[in-house]
């Protein structure tokens, strides 16, 4: 008895003491978080297609078809739902008729985007489509809207998505092997068009853009694909107003956004980095929810219904190259990079009405990467455990949330130090993610469950001693999901008590 009176004074005094409440609005639980903003993004970039993912069937590194067998196995434990492909940039210069076929003949090219260095072109539409068949992820095609037409992209959809038989694409995809539709769903038309997609004025951009989605289906019937638009990649948000009062309704689905914490004045060594700099990088990544706000703004003038869905289809940290990783844009992955995906995620479930779609920037060995490969190792970045952790929300109701919260300061500057999303899954489990950003302080946290009874909590951490630390192939496990044991459940309530630069998500039983 004394234990419990106690007990129940330090969780009073704690919650009293409380430097963060979150509201959580059970009684509001109506959107569901679309799966697919869990998505990854694989370009020809450095080594993340070769060497990364793909090494070819006569490889000694274990393969299902020339890719990695231990990549298959780590994208599979996140449920991956769907994959984009091959570019950003390079998806501009890539003509896919010239990687189909007999290996031996297709054509070697030149990556003009990405280092000019030869491609044999080994891996191809067949390679990809059937992996994300193998990962049982939607594949997401870029459409080479720069250098290609408006035919190519056309005979891509035919090639990939019409029944046997139907023309001499859909013939010669079975002689290359392939007798039945892949039925690719998401397609990109353009990448970046304001910048190495052909620095094109929205105008010009919107004129041609029809001119893809209207041949790439037909003019009655769309074929069930889902069609995106290029949005910004910067605050221009009349180029979404553009979009949105130009393209006709049934023209497009969806439209993208970049957006990277990245300084491009002073880009900070992935792994080498000061407070200031890890403060400042934060703060960029922060800056999704301002530009998710106010694109989303845009687009609800336009289409109350919230039909057309914003896709993040790149998003992550960028940094100095590591040159020790043998790669373009090869990168570090330490505890800042695992509190950019927190804090992005978090966002994107927040904004679950309209966010639809993201995809993380890259899969291996590139930027944010959430594997990293040498020969016939490979090891998981403290991205990678984010996303492992996280995966328990992709198709749950998300629960609104409130968060009153103290700052994260650095000198006169300040962001907000506690990121918060939940949801409520098919068995009626909740789920909370918390990210405290804060690099020197803990944070007390006291969480309003409203009507949701819970009667356990349970939960699992991801942080280290600096935020500096990282995951090599020396030590490959240093930076590692943990139990979480600082939850406590105190009636209606939920009192937290994070240390620094750690992300949490907690599961509640009913």
């Amino acid at each position: 008895m004394k234990y419990l009176f106690t007990l129940t004074l330090c969780l009073l005094s704690i919650s009293i003491l409380a430097q963060t409440k979150v509201t959580l609005h059970t009684d509001k639980a109506e959107t569901q978080i679309n799966r697919n903003i869990y998505g990854h993004f694989a370009e020809h970039l450095g080594r993340c297609i070769y060497d990364g993912i793909f090494v070819g069937e006569n490889s000694d590194i274990p393969n299902t078809n020339g890719v990695r067998n231990d990549i298959i196995e780590a994208l599979k434990n996140l449920n991956i739902p769907n994959l984009r492909w091959p570019g950003g940039c390079f998806a501009d210069t890539y003509h896919w008729k010239e990687a189909i076929g007999p290996k031996d003949q297709r054509k070697a090219i030149e990556n003009l985007s990405w280092g000019n260095y030869r491609e044999d072109n080994s891996f191809g539409t067949h390679e990809f489509l059937d992996m994300c068949e193998l990962l049982e992820a939607e594949p997401y095609l870029a459409v080479n809207m720069n250098s290609g037409t408006v035919q190519e992209a056309v005979d891509w959809v035919q090639y990939t998505n019409h029944q046997n038989g139907t023309s001499y694409l859909t013939d010669m995809r079975e002689e290359n092997g392939r007798s039945t539709p892949w039925n690719v769903k998401y397609w990109g038309i353009g990448n970046e068009s304001w910048d190495c997609g052909g620095h094109m004025t929205v105008d010009y951009y919107i004129n041609l853009y029809k001119r893809y989605a209207t041949a790439m289906t037909s003019y009655f019937n769309t074929e069930g694909l889902f069609r995106i638009a290029v949005g910004p990649g910067f605050p221009d948000y009349n180029w979404t107003e553009k979009l949105m009062q130009e393209i006709p309704a049934r023209r497009f689905e969806g439209i993208s956004l970049h957006h990277y914490a990245v300084n491009w004045d002073h880009r900070s060594s992935s792994y080498d980095f000061n407070d200031e700099e890890y403060f400042d990088i934060l703060s960029r990544a922060w800056f999704m929810e301002e530009f998710i706000t106010k694109n989303s703004e845009v687009m609800d003038k336009y289409d109350s219904a919230k039909r057309v869905a914003l896709i993040v289809d790149e998003w992550g940290g960028w940094y100095d190259p590591d040159t020790s990783g043998n790669g373009a844009l090869y990168q570090q992955n330490t505890i800042r990079d695992a509190m950019i995906a927190g804090i992005t995620l978090n966002i994107f479930n927040n904004h679950a009405d309209r966010v639809r779609m993201a995809n993380l920037a890259q899969t291996v060995n590139v930027l944010q990467a959430i594997a990293l490969t040498k020969g016939e190792s490979m090891i998981l970045t403290p991205t990678y455990h984010v996303m492992e952790m996280y995966k328990v929300h992709q198709d749950a109701t998300l629960v609104p949330s409130e968060v009153e919260t103290r700052e994260f300061k650095l000198g006169d500057k300040q962001i907000q130090a506690i990121s918060v999303s939940a949801s409520i899954d098919k068995s009626e489990k909740m789920h909370i993610s918390i990210t405290n950003i804060d690099n020197k302080n803990g944070q007390e946290l006291e969480i309003n469950l409203n009507t949701f009874k819970a009667k356990k909590v349970s939960g699992r951490i991801l942080s280290s001693a600096k935020v500096q630390d990282y995951n090599s192939f020396d030590n490959p496990t240093k930076v590692s999901p943990e139990e979480f044991k600082d939850a406590k459940l105190n009636g209606s309530s939920l009192v937290v008590s994070l240390p620094p630069h750690s992300v949490v998500v907690l599961e509640l039983v009913k």
